[in-house]
């Protein structure tokens, strides 16, 4: 493990292919072969010309190349009456990890949410990536978030 502290950033359209990248690597981690390298630059360049998401880039320190990416969107909240975060992506290539870049990622993440007004953020992931799941409550994440007595539960249904 390195020395040197992690650091992560709000990447610019001049990083689109850097985020593009660590996303296409994050596909084939998940043994995916779509969406295609094209279709993710293509969509990062699109994202990144909208005000409603950031992605944040992060790397082990000092001058090294980007080892890490998180895409963080925003919307409004009827029942907050204010922005909600969306924290949809977060990956570190492999050779990265236990560097300190998700701790970094998710820092950064929380501080632009907060930055932004958000009155609350949310993500999603899989009961049984329990590096994830501790990164995330180490930061404050929780099931139970939104109060009552269950766990919140995130559900999706396929469309097409």
């Amino acid at each position: 493990m390195s020395t040197t502290t992690a650091r992560a950033w709000i990447a610019g359209p001049e990083e689109a292919e850097a985020v593009a990248g660590l996303l296409v690597a994050f596909r084939d981690h998940m043994g995916l072969d779509w969406p295609s390298e094209n279709a993710f630059l293509a969509s990062v360049e699109r994202l990144l010309d909208g005000r409603d998401m950031d992605f944040l880039l992060a790397a082990p320190g000092g001058d090294a190349a980007p080892a890490g990416v998180l895409q963080l969107r925003f919307r409004f909240s009827v029942w907050k009456a204010a922005p909600d975060a969306w924290l949809e992506d977060l990956y570190v290539s492999e050779d990265a990890r236990r560097a300190g870049i998700g701790d970094a990622l998710v820092t950064l993440a929380v501080e632009r949410a907060v930055e932004r007004g958000a009155k609350r953020i949310e993500l999603d992931c899989n009961e049984h990536n329990s590096a994830a799941l501790a990164l995330y409550e180490r930061h404050g994440f929780s099931a139970r978030s939104k109060g009552g007595d269950g766990r919140d539960l995130f559900l999706g249904r396929r469309l097409g």
